[in-house]
């Protein structure tokens, strides 16, 4: 399995960068950072319409000299024009000032204001400038994390992919479909199908506590688990006592795993489950149309250093079918903040169980999704189906 993860990974794909737009702009007025917005002309026109007043208002005033005003708009230019129009337009004010502004008494007194003016506009654009450059190298640093960190939560999100069943098991007498939808890059919940033998299956539905990458890095190390534990054919009651004493080493409790794993024997038409914290499945009667919880009898995985579970056994028949989920389903909320519940997801069972575990599965997704419209889903949502056919039903 390691063999075949760490040569997907080596051949994921990686998101195609596309050209900078601000490239097409490399030889406009403006900044790089700039160049591609809209309004393109507005920042010059301003700057270019702030001199002309200046110079204006120099020419209109002559009984003192207005040469601070021009600071205004070299100070907009530098923020938001090239460095070398921004200097260049310390000429340009040096020279309107030169020729708008008041008489000198002495060519050494022109000089002299000139050279000042000339010194006092270059420190403000240069300080300007040295302030904007290291903003956008501050934004250009930011903009690449975090391109790299949405390229590292897909990369992370394609692993966890492979975790997931790919296929579905041929068991007869039984159809089975399954689905996970995360709320986000990467997902806390887990679910797979095992089999066994050609009668027997094993089903886990896990949802791990909290959200986010955390969660996503323990549920891998518990897919990688529970497949692992799978394949050494344990009884459910070692496996899910290994599973916690692994957990627990690793998180100490601080986070934990809610887990029902289930095994079906389609020739005894039984069915036997451990539910170590999770939601309740259920289990829908075909005859009777009445709903058997499979509750819980056990803390979480992980939660504390030993877990003492029991595995309850159940009979099935024709027409039966099992609903797995995750609290992501149940506690979707609608724009008036109401639960789906399990109240609409029993009646939304019973209403459709003429359906095939696909498309029951489907429905019940398009349903909730439907439910929490304009809100969405703030958690994962998991749903494993298996509907009974015995004796050809």
């Amino acid at each position: 399995m390691a063999d075949i993860v760490l040569d997907r990974i080596a051949h994921a794909p990686l998101p195609v960068q596309s050209e900078n737009p601000s490239t097409l702009f490399s030889r406009s007025l403006l900044r790089k950072a700039l160049a591609a917005g809209g309004l393109r002309w507005l920042p010059a026109a301003l700057v270019f319409g702030s001199i002309a007043a200046v110079a204006y208002a120099d020419f209109i005033v002559s009984s003192i000299s207005l040469g601070y005003l021009y600071f205004l708009p070299l100070g907009i230019g530098a923020m938001f024009l090239r460095s070398r129009v921004s200097y260049g337009l310390i000429a340009v004010c040096v020279f309107l000032h030169d020729l708008f502004g008041p008489p000198y008494s002495s060519p050494l007194a022109r000089i002299t204001h000139n050279l000042t003016a000339a010194v006092g506009f270059t420190f403000v654009v240069y300080v300007i400038q040295t302030y904007v450059k290291q903003r956008e190298l501050l934004d250009r640093a930011v903009r690449e994390q975090r391109d790299q960190l949405l390229h590292d939560v897909g990369l992370a999100a394609q692993v966890q992919r492979m975790f997931l069943p790919n296929h579905r098991p041929s068991i007869a007498g039984l159809e089975i479909a399954g689905i996970m939808q995360p709320a986000r890059g990467v997902s806390g919940d887990y679910y797979d199908y095992i089999p066994i033998d050609k009668y027997t299956i094993q089903l886990v539905v896990a949802d791990v506590s909290g959200k986010g990458v955390p969660a996503a890095l323990l549920m891998s190390a518990t897919a990688a688990a529970v497949q692992l534990e799978a394949r050494e054919q344990r009884d459910m009651l070692e496996v899910v006592e290994r599973l916690n004493s692994g957990i627990h080493s690793v998180s100490d409790g601080s986070h934990y795993v809610t887990l029902l794993l289930a095994e079906i024997d389609a020739r005894s038409q039984s069915l036997r489950y451990v539910n170590c914290g999770h939601n309740p499945a259920l289990l829908f009667r075909a005859t009777t149309r009445d709903f058997v919880p499979m509750s819980s009898s056990c803390s979480p995985v992980g939660m504390f250093d030993r877990v003492t579970c029991e595995v309850n056994q159940i009979g099935l028949a024709a027409g039966d079918i099992l609903v797995l989920y995750t609290d992501g389903l149940t506690e979707a909320e609608n724009p008036q903040e109401e639960e789906f519940g399990m109240e609409r997801l029993s009646d939304l069972i019973r209403a459709n169980s003429m359906l095939s575990a696909d498309a029951l599965m489907k429905h019940i997704l398009e349903h909730v999704a439907d439910f929490c419209r304009g809100v969405g889903f703030k958690d994962d949502v998991t749903i494993l189906v298996v509907k009974c056919g015995f004796d050809g039903a």
